[in-house]
């Protein structure tokens, strides 16, 4: 072959090279495209995005800077609305453009390859509503829509409680959760969550101490906590002072249960008074016998196991000690329970003359 000919035929393979290579060479280059944030960051994907979307969102969050590039690459790995992952993303400062696509890829079990979990937390609640305004706030989760699932009668079916028992699923604590994870994903967790904690070993404890259901052993928690927030230690007599009041058909008088009933309107008030615990309300141990229908809070576990471990001991009585330390004199006489009392009321009557 001539030399004209070999040359020519050279650039035909060249061309041809060219058509083929090339746009496999374009795309190679702009899938090493690297991101421009400049450390770690936190990146979500809510909801359905299409490639054009999710390249805006990461443009204005300053994460990339060249959409064309980005949605090339996205387009060529066959990227849609549909394959594409809601959820929280940690992106690395430098992070090729191939690299974020494949981490935002829908995966089998429906997550993004690099999808994060999150830290889900709530404690110190007083009710579902204040648990759900947490969760919402670690979650893609209105905090309306999920109380809306909750009291559906679909869901509590399912549960197996009843609307006055519900606050007992939740075991307030921390758990690593997806953050697009919906309603009723969440709720399907802090069912087994639920049924992990309780073991046979507690559900044992749980008939020795003459309770039904767990939980009848977290609303009776919730009342021990309510009671005492600040001493632990005192948890385990306060439960067993309880039991004892329940097994001899002594109403529990726990003022914490009335107090329920009046939701915020006794917030501050120093100073109960008998128009106070006198209120009709199925919560209010003043008038109704046994445990009332739920829990008044949501109580840790520790209080749980504190009921379910509870002090061996002949209370009945309890009342505030004259003093700041928040702790309780226990007896076991009313003579006795009467002299504790009068002497808190009149250190409580001292107190309220120094502030006046």
């Amino acid at each position: 072959m001539s030399k004209g000919k070999l040359i020519i035929a050279g650039g035909i393979l060249a061309i041809i090279g060219m058509i083929v290579v090339g746009p496999k060479a374009l795309l190679y280059l702009a899938g090493s495209h690297k991101s421009i944030n400049s450390k770690s960051q936190a990146f979500y994907i809510s909801g359905s995005k299409d490639l054009n979307q999710l390249a805006d969102q990461l443009v204005q969050e300053k994460i990339i800077d060249n959409v064309e590039s980005f949605v090339s690459v996205g387009e060529y790995k066959g990227l849609t609305n549909k394959t594409i992952a809601s959820g929280k993303y940690l992106i690395e400062s430098g992070t090729s453009y191939r690299t974020l696509l494949n981490g935002f890829t829908k995966n089998s079990n429906g997550n993004g390859n690099a999808e994060a979990e999150v830290e889900v937390t709530f404690n110190n609640c007083r009710d579902i509503y204040q648990m759900a305004g947490k969760v919402s706030k670690c979650m893609d989760i209105d905090s309306a829509e999920l109380i809306s699932y909750l009291q559906s009668g679909a869901t509590l079916s399912t549960l197996g409680f009843t609307i006055e028992q519900l606050p007992a699923l939740f075991i307030p604590d921390s758990y690593q959760m997806y953050w697009d994870s919906n309603e009723e994903m969440f709720v399907d967790r802090m069912a087994k969550e639920f049924k992990n904690f309780w073991t046979p070993e507690r559900q044992n404890k749980l008939n020795k101490i003459g309770l039904d259901s767990p939980s009848q052993a977290v609303t009776l928690a919730s009342i021990v906590y309510s009671e005492q927030s600040v001493n632990s230690d005192e948890w385990s007599t306060i439960a067993g002072l309880y039991l004892n009041r329940v097994n001899q058909g002594i109403r529990l008088q726990s003022d914490p249960t009335f107090k329920f009933c009046w939701g915020d309107q006794l917030k501050g008030v120093q100073r109960l008074l008998e128009v106070h615990r006198n209120i009709d309300c199925p919560y209010n141990t003043y008038k109704i016998n046994g445990l009332p229908p739920g829990p008044i809070c949501l109580p840790s576990p520790k209080v749980v196991d504190a009921v379910l471990n509870r002090s061996d001991v002949d209370y009945i009585y309890m009342c505030a000690k004259p003093d700041y330390s928040g702790r309780h004199n226990f007896a076991v006489s009313g003579a006795e329970h009467m002299r504790n009392a009068d002497a808190f009321q009149s250190w409580l009557a001292a107190e309220l003359r120094k502030k006046n």
